[in-house]
């Protein structure tokens, strides 16, 4: 039997959605774009989204609006997708990166000893799905407020440290009963093709600012910035009359084109309804097996405050090094089931090593890492499927440790 790691959920609904898109004639930004941005912000209840080609670029959108750049560091977890790091390194800011917790995300202790005069942002990741500690990294940000040294127009405006929630894997996981995208200043979204919700490429930034931000505003700023600082978009300026535009920013070009975002207009009202119910269910299989184990690490799920989106079932085994736990995923992968691991941390990574960032430094983030295994978790899975996936990850394990 041949199981795949995460293929990408496409029905009839999203065919057809596509296809509506192509017999448009129009093909870039235009009111598909707006369709999702509007389906987003009503299943998370965020005042304001913003579609752009993906969630590295969504970062670096928010790191630039509010003015950080070189001299600003902004704190990140050790472990997480280089494109954390990365998104703050293009805008000429420094990640200064923490160890996390035993639930894969960022310590608060750690993120508080780490803030200085410097710090601009925190940029917290819900890895797997399961929504960081977000209550507590507020109150910790708003005691550290006297050393916020702001210095652009919209720091002066917030006040503290921005909270930007890397919430790539997270659309559909709740905090405190509230969905993720109306929990932090902004939160950011992937729609890459292995996400819970995809457009092929692409990401949305949710924009939940408090007062004096006028969160239409900032969501307009954006939307002209994401278009290399163009006053009207493409299909603005397609109507008659309508050629005329100026450039005001010094912009990107990140837009969303409508074709992608067909996909996920098609896909969205479906994950909510339907395909997250999918993803819970296989999750609860997985965990009503391997609780039995006494080898097995649960990933975390659900609790009084948080709901996982399920987006990774990151299953740890007990007590074994990162050469035992590869001889583990050789064994499966030969058995036709394609796993994964999620992540190496970013200072095992060449190029945070030659920055001088240690792995030595982060022993939480690699006893993490040197035990993890992803296994697959998407709605197409079978029954019969989900067996083999256990029987296969179970009798590799046991056979080697």
């Amino acid at each position: 039997m041949k199981i795949p790691f995460s293929p990408p959920y496409i029905n009839k609904a999203v065919i057809q959605e596509v296809n509506s898109a192509l017999e448009s004639g129009w093909i870039t930004t235009g009111p598909k774009v707006k369709r999702l941005e509007e389906l987003v912000s009503k299943y998370t209840l965020a005042p304001n989204t913003l579609c752009v080609n993906s969630a590295t670029s969504g970062l670096m959108l928010a790191l630039k609006w509010y003015g950080i750049g070189a001299g600003d560091e902004v704190i990140i977890p050790a472990y997480t997708y280089a494109a954390t790091a990365l998104a703050v390194i293009h805008v000429g800011a420094t990640p200064v990166m923490v160890d996390v917790s035993d639930d894969f995300n960022m310590s608060v202790n750690h993120m508080e000893n780490a803030i200085t005069n410097k710090t601009k942002a925190v940029i917290p990741v819900d890895i797997a799905g399961w929504p960081c500690d977000y209550s507590e990294i507020q109150s910790t940000l708003n005691r550290k407020k006297s050393l916020f040294n702001p210095n652009h127009e919209n720091q002066k405006k917030l006040g503290r440290i921005l909270i930007i929630s890397d919430s790539a894997h997270s659309i559909g996981a709740t905090y405190k009963k509230e969905y993720l995208g109306s929990i932090t200043d902004l939160t950011v979204f992937s729609f890459h093709a292995v996400k819970n919700v995809t457009t092929a490429e692409g990401g949305a930034v949710c924009l939940n600012l408090p007062e004096p931000f006028i969160n239409q505003d900032e969501y307009n700023y954006l939307r002209c910035f994401s278009l290399n600082g163009q006053t009207k978009d493409a299909f603005t300026k397609s109507k008659a009359g309508g050629w005329r535009y100026d450039i005001i920013y010094l912009g990107l070009k990140i837009n969303m084109p409508d074709i992608l975002a067909a996909i996920g207009v098609a896909q969205l009202p479906e994950y909510f309804e339907k395909t997250l119910e999918n993803r819970i269910e296989i999750y609860e299989f997985y965990h009503n097996f391997f609780k039995t184990k006494s080898w097995a690490i649960l990933p975390p799920y659900k609790n009084d405050d948080k709901t996982s989106s399920c987006h990774l079932y990151a299953l740890r085994i007990k007590n074994i090094s990162e050469t035992t736990r590869d001889i583990i995923i050789d064994k499966i992968s030969k058995e036709g089931v394609a796993v994964n691991v999620h992540f190496q941390p970013l200072p095992m990574l060449t190029i945070f090593k030659d920055m001088d960032y240690d792995i030595s430094h982060y022993p939480i983030a690699y006893n993490n890492y040197k035990s993890e295994i992803s296994l697959p978790i998407y709605p197409q899975l079978t029954n019969k499927e989900l067996e083999y996936i256990i029987i296969t990850v179970n009798n590799a394990v046991e056979s080697t440790i």
